[in-house]
């Protein structure tokens, strides 16, 4: 009788401990999902509005540029900067404003002229920052336009043009 109620106890404890592990691996796991936001995916018949370095009003773009600046010279951007769009459930203002159109599936964002060195940055979901590549060529100062593409296209899509301040910062630390 003696040794049965020892198996038992290991047992029990065996048991407890098992059960307790596997609660907090059950628990763990609920932890990191809820850690982790939903990614909203982009698709087709969405507004959507752009952001560079998660700006959408007075966006500037930091751009490295070396030795005496004439108003046609290029640099490459700082790393760390980034493009994204954010969905817009029914806009008050088309301003400012993307569309998806019809078969929309992403949002391609380009920067001024289209070159070898000036890919598009291609952004899949909302609320997701794209790094910018330092491998563009940008202006080392004054204004552009960053374009926010639907694509594929369709003849309802709106490509949204963001306004962007280019700033050497070059110049900036040579101060």
């Amino acid at each position: 009788m003696r040794s049965n109620s020892r198996r038992l106890r290991v047992f029990g404890t065996f048991g407890a401990l098992a059960l307790g592990l596997g609660t907090a691996g059950v628990l763990g796991a609920g932890d990191a999902a809820a850690a982790s936001p939903a990614v909203t995916l982009i698709g087709p018949d969405q507004f959507f509005t752009a952001q560079v370095n998660g700006v959408t009003d007075g966006a500037a773009i930091k751009v490295l540029c070396a030795g005496p600046v004439s108003p046609s010279s290029t640099g490459h951007p700082i790393a760390g900067q980034t493009v994204s769009v954010s969905p817009v459930v029914d806009p008050t203002s088309k301003t400012g404003v993307g569309y998806t159109g019809a078969s929309a599936s992403r949002v391609v964002a380009s920067f001024g002229t289209a070159s070898s060195s000036n890919q598009a940055v291609v952004i899949t979901a909302y609320g997701v920052a794209e790094p910018i590549p330092t491998s563009l060529n940008l202006p080392c100062g004054g204004t552009g336009e960053v374009g926010f593409v639907p694509n594929p296209t369709s003849s309802t899509a709106i490509t949204a043009l963001l306004p962007v301040t280019y700033v050497n910062e070059g110049l900036q630390k040579a101060r």
